[in-house]
């Protein structure tokens, strides 16, 4: 009996480590996955621009297919439009500057992006020949093109009297 007993005692201490091991891993994993969690909801809300395809844009900027002639702006909120490329180096420069914008007008200004490799129709529609080409987009009015790489001071200027006046 005393064998049985302490038998028993060694298979419930092993068993005993072993959960522990476990759920000690398990907590581990779910705390790391937790964070990767937090930092992906994190790196979302300091994204603000929004990537635009041909329908996206057709819904939130202008269906220039129903209104080819005429300029039919569908925003609740002026807006800005980056066309851009992946290689482009000017275009590399602007971008982190695009975002600290959408972040600090996030509310007034909407702010797209699009990618003139993947949406070529868009960019022959505003004829972007060169980039980073940038639309700024009032509530009244036509839009307003800008060609170039500009700095963070250029943008507020052009925001302040075009689209917030």
């Amino acid at each position: 009996m005393k064998k049985n007993f302490k038998s028993l005692y060694v298979v419930a201490a092993i068993a005993m480590i072993a959960l522990s091991a476990c759920s000690g891993q398990r907590g581990k994993k779910d705390t790391q996955k937790n964070q990767v969690e937090t930092i992906k909801q994190e790196e979302t809300k300091k994204m603000k621009t929004i990537e635009l395809t041909k329908e996206a844009f057709k819904q939130k900027v202008m269906d220039y297919e129903a209104n080819p002639t005429k300029w039919n702006f569908a925003g609740d909120k002026p807006a800005i439009i980056d066309f851009y490329a992946t290689w482009c180096g000017p275009c590399k420069q602007t971008a982190p500057i695009v975002e600290e914008l959408a972040n600090e007008y996030d509310g007034k200004v909407d702010v797209y992006k699009v990618d003139v490799d993947q949406q070529q129709e868009l960019a022959s529609l505003f004829g972007v020949q060169s980039i980073p080409t940038l639309i700024f987009i009032p509530m009244d009015g036509e839009p307003q093109k800008v060609v170039g790489a500009m700095g963070k001071g250029q943008f507020e200027e052009i925001i302040k009297k075009v689209l917030l006046k």
